[in-house]
């Protein structure tokens, strides 16, 4: 790393010095960043990296102010000339969005539903400039355009609800930009996305970076992300930084034992050919035909086809993969083979019985042969319930055990199965890491030694160690149980790990289907090439030719 003696000051948009941040908590203070020194200069993108808790967030949150009061911190954190760490509350808030702005993981919670997008950001630039309501309104539409959002004169006044999840992260950007900042911090800025519009976020960040000369702190526990964007890197552990360096060398040469696990514990695509397992019983767990899911249009509106003559077939002791953006359609295809939505034409049997047309009653006395892992295990258990009663719940309703200490013996059994300890049966969820959750989650899910699990984006939000831990017991206890799997993601590395078979849906149909190795080795069809050019990979070199490749597909 350049200490800030050999660069200029005047070069410099952020410089940490010493910074200890400490929390005061009920258990006692808790030291979350200790004598953290980084700086960035203008034009640059630093990428902070680490797992969840290693103090990567709370040292960029420092340069903004946006600490709770609990927190006390030591230090000089100097923000474009400015020692933020001695600013009062006033001060700070005259900093935000001039000197340095903010891009939040989850453009959906950081965009207010009840007003339109041109209204947000004529707000904050009004409050922080003398602009009348025309000239602000005009920068508004000038900053749309300026990140790619079509119409920009016609979209300012529309509603967050009415743009994808990509375009609203392109919103959130044009918010941060809109008073030309001197630094933009990127919190996980493309965590929640499919891989194409993550790609097409990480152009429009270079390309801002490249134009405006803003320096970008980037934090993420995307190493591929990393790869593709940043200049230098600086690698977090249990609140100090352990390593810093420039991308390249970094990738090439990493020299801290905790690089170095970061680096092996991203998933890569390796084509391996995934041997189907043989089974004596060849009827099909899931088998579609023709399958055709509509949602009923509102208020006039017409009728929307989610999924338009989808066919695929799922044997026994088989991992699908089930892959395409968001609105392609997969997920809803998880939820019609749950008989959680209804299938309004063809033909899906599942665990054979057909799922067009079929009431509840009739599936019930299926329901226990058949486990499901969800994306965000957070919010799909109780939280006024202990980890052994929200994995003990699907005992209780299939099967005679009256409550969770009869069912206790068997969620022991599951909890060390998924490579918990008994004893965090007693915790609350939120007592658990994420990756916890999730492996309780899984653990749920096996309760009842179903016949078929579905997996819709279980890894998705996990740091990339967790979910290399996840993944590889995910693999285990599949091989040992023989469960066949849908597992439905948009990350093609993980479907390489996993699946024998791979289904690509694009916008509701089928693009591509066959033997994972076969699709992602030799993809025959242009979205699916696409797919495969928009994963970043942990290799700088490696990936500045994939990005060539991937504007090459963009261009057909």
């Amino acid at each position: 790393m350049s200490s800030p003696a050999q660069t200029p000051l005047d070069d410099l948009a952020v410089d940490i010095r010493g910074l200890d941040v400490t929390f005061s908590t009920d258990g006692g203070d808790v030291r979350a960043v200790r004598n953290v020194s980084l700086d960035v200069r203008r034009g640059e993108v630093l990428a902070i990296v680490g797992e969840s808790g290693s103090g990567k967030t709370v040292t960029a949150r420092t340069i903004l102010g946006l600490l709770p009061e609990s927190a006390t911190t030591e230090g000089a954190v100097i923000l474009d000339g400015t020692d933020v760490a001695k600013l009062s509350h006033d001060d700070l808030r005259r900093v935000r969005g001039t000197k340095a702005a903010m891009i939040f993981q989850e453009p959906s919670t950081a965009l207010n539903p009840v007003f339109t997008v041109g209204w947000q950001l004529i707000e904050g630039m009004r409050a922080h400039r003398k602009m009348t309501k025309a000239e602000a309104k005009a920068k508004a539409i000038e900053m749309l355009g300026r990140v790619g959002i079509p119409d920009p004169e016609h979209r300012v006044n529309h509603y967050p609800h009415q743009f994808s999840g990509g375009q609203k992260q392109r919103i959130v950007i044009a918010m941060a930009l809109a008073l030309e900042p001197a630094v933009i911090l990127a919190d996980e800025p493309t965590t929640a996305l499919d891989v194409t519009v993550q790609a097409e976020i990480l152009e429009l960040l270079r390309t801002l970076r490249d134009e405006t000369g803003t320096a970008i702190v980037l934090i993420t526990h995307n190493m591929g992300v990393v790869a593709d964007l940043a200049d230098r890197v600086a690698v977090m552990l249990n609140g100090e930084v352990v390593e810093t360096a420039l991308a390249k060398d970094l990738f090439a040469a990493p020299q801290h034992e905790y690089t170095k696990k970061l680096l092996a514990a991203v998933p890569r695509l390796e084509i391996a050919d995934r041997a189907r397992p043989a089974s004596a019983d060849e009827t099909a767990v899931v088998e579609a035909n023709g399958l055709i899911i509509e949602y009923p249009g509102r208020l006039g509106s017409p009728t929307f086809r989610a999924v338009d003559s989808v066919s695929f077939r799922i044997g026994p002791g088989e991992v699908l993969g089930l892959v395409g953006e968001s609105g392609s359609g997969k997920t809803t295809i998880g939820r019609a083979i749950a008989g959680l939505a209804p299938v309004s034409g063809g033909s899906l049997r599942v665990l054979g019985t057909e799922m067009n047309g079929v009431k509840e009653r009739a599936f019930r006395a299926r329901r226990r042969e058949l486990g499901f892992v969800f994306q965000d295990p957070a919010t799909s258990f109780n939280p006024l319930l202990t980890i052994a009663e929200n994995v003990a719940e699907p005992l209780l309703v299939h099967t005679d055990a009256k409550n969770a200490r009869d069912a206790r013996p068997k969620v022991d059994e599951l909890l060390e199965a998924v490579q918990l300890p008994a004893a965090y049966g007693d915790r609350f969820p939120h007592e658990l890491s994420g990756g916890q959750r999730q492996r309780a989650s899984l653990a749920r899910a096996l309760a009842l030694d179903p016949k078929l699990l579905i997996a819709d984006e279980p890894t998705s939000a996990l740091d990339v160690s967790v979910q290399a831990r996840v993944l590889e017991l995910f693999a285990e206890i599949q091989e040992r149980y023989r469960f066949a799997t849908l597992f439905i993601t948009h990350d093609l590395a993980v479907v390489d790990l996993l699946a024998h078979r791979v289904v690509v849906l694009h916008k509701g149909r089928i693009a591509e289907e066959g033997r994972t190795a076969e699709v992602l080795g030799n993809p025959q069809d242009d979205y699916t090439k696409r797919l495969i050019a928009s994963l970043p990979v942990p290799d700088p070199v490696e990936q500045a030719a994939r990005r060539t490749a991937w504007n090459a597909t963009r261009q057909r």
